[in-house]
C-alpha cells in the first residue's frame, strides 16, 4: 500500500475527531509502515541495523516524515506553518504532556530510552518552517546555516540512538549530514525551482557568471557547468572530512553510515557523469550501483574488523 499523505491527515491530523492515543504496539506498527511505505533503502537498513534499533529508527523517521510532508505536501503559506506549528505541539506533549499521535506515542519511548533532548526535533521544523519564508540563498554561509537546521540534526538524533553522542562525534556527524543535503541540492536543482526554491547561492552564481535569467530559463552553459562542478567538488571535502566518524562509532551500526556516506558521494559522481546538465535530467543512482555501493561498504566494514579487535 502506498503513502498518501492527504490520506495521513485526514486520519491523524489536527483536525481529526478520533485523534486519541492508541497504545504503544499500535504506534510502533504505524511509524513501521510509514517507514516501509515511504523509504526505499530501508529494506537494506532493516537487514543491516541491529533489530533492538528498529522501532526506534521507524519511530524517527517517521516524525521526520510528517515532518517533511506537512511542509511540502500542504497547501503552503500561513496553512502550512500552522501546520508544523501543531507538529511542535505534538512533539512537546513527548516532553512535559500525553502525546497523542501515534508517531509520538512511539517516540516518547525512543526519547526516554536514549535521552534524546528536543533541540534536534525542533530544528528540523525551524528549517520546515524556514522553506517557506524563505526562497534563495545569498552566501554560501547563508545556505550552511540552513543545513545546520535541515540536516544535521538527523546525524544527532542517530548518534544519541548509537549511544555515541559527544561533542567530536557530532561535528564529525555534521560534515556527513551537510554533505548529504548539498548532494541533494545539486541533485534536485530543477525539482527545486520547480517549487519556487533555489539553493544555489546567488553569490556562486554571481562569481561564474550564470544569471538569474539563465537560471529561470533553465539553460545549460558554460557557466552552469562550471558552476556545478565548483559545488560538487566542494561537497566532496564534507564527506572526506566525515569519514573520520566511522572509526568513532560502534561497529553494529559503522556500515549504515557509510553506506550513507558512499550514497552521497555516488549522487555526485552521478551529476559529474553527465557533464553537470541537471536541467536535463534529474541524476540518479541506479539499483545496480546501490548494491555495488553496499558490497564496497560490507568489504570495508569486515576488512576494517580483522584489523582492528576493538569494537
Amino acid at each position: 500500500m502506498g503513502w498518501n499523505f492527504a490520506d495521513e491527515l485526514q486520519r491523524w491530523g489536527p483536525q481529526s475527531p478520533g485523534l486519541a492515543n492508541p497504545g504503544l504496539s499500535h504506534a510502533r506498527s504505524y511509524c513501521a509502515s510509514v517507514t516501509h511505505r515511504h523509504y526505499e533503502n530501508f529494506t537494506v537498513a532493516s537487514v543491516l541495523l541491529p533489530r533492538k534499533l528498529l522501532p526506534h529508527f521507524h519511530a524517527v523517521y517517521a516524525y521526520c516524515r510528517w515532518a517533511d510532508d506537512l511542509a511540502d505536501e500542504t497547501a503552503g503559506g500561513d496553512s502550512t506553518l500552522a501546520l508544523l506549528d501543531w507538529w511542535r505541539h505534538e512533539l512537546l506533549a513527548v516532553y512535559n504532556g500525553q502525546p497523542r499521535h501515534p508517531v509520538m506515542i512511539a517516540l516518547r519511548e525512543t526519547v526516554q530510552k536514549f535521552a534524546i533532548p528536543p533541540a534536534p526535533f525542533l530544528n528540523l521544523l525551524t528549517a520546515f518552517e524556514q522553506d517557506q519564508r524563505k526562497k534563495t540563498y545569498a552566501t554560501f554561509d547563508e545556505l550552511l546555516g540552513y543545513c545546520r537546521n535541515s540536516a544535521n540534526p538527523v546525524g544527532e538524533l542517530v548518534l544519541y540512538q548509537f549511544e555515541c553522542h559527544d561533542a567530536e562525534r557530532a561535528a564529525l556527524s555534521d560534515e556527513v549530514c551537510t554533505g548529504l543535503q548539498l548532494a541533494n541540492f545539486w541533485q534536485d536543482v530543477g525539482r527545486d525551482l520547480d517549487i519556487g526554491r533555489v539553493y544555489l547561492p546567488e553569490e556562486d552564481r554571481r562569481r561564474f557568471g550564470y544569471a538569474d535569467e539563465d537560471l529561470h530559463a533553465r539553460r545549460f552553459t558554460p557557466a552552469f557547468a562550471e558552476l556545478m562542478r565548483f559545488e560538487v567538488d566542494r561537497t566532496r571535502d564534507y564527506f572526506e572530512r566525515g569519514k573520520r566518524l566511522l572509526p568513532l562509532i560502534p561497529r553494529q551500526v559503522r556500515i549504515d553510515v557509510d553506506l550513507f556516506i558512499r550514497g552521497g558521494e555516488a549522487t555526485l559522481a552521478a551529476v559529474e557523469r553527465q557533464g553537470y546538465d541537471v536541467w536535463k535530467q534529474r541524476p540518479k543512482v541506479s539499483k545496480w550501483q546501490k548494491v555495488k555501493l553496499l558490497g564496497r561498504a560490507l568489504t570495508s566494514s569486515v576488512s576494517a574488523a580483522w584489523q582492528s579487535p576493538g569494537g
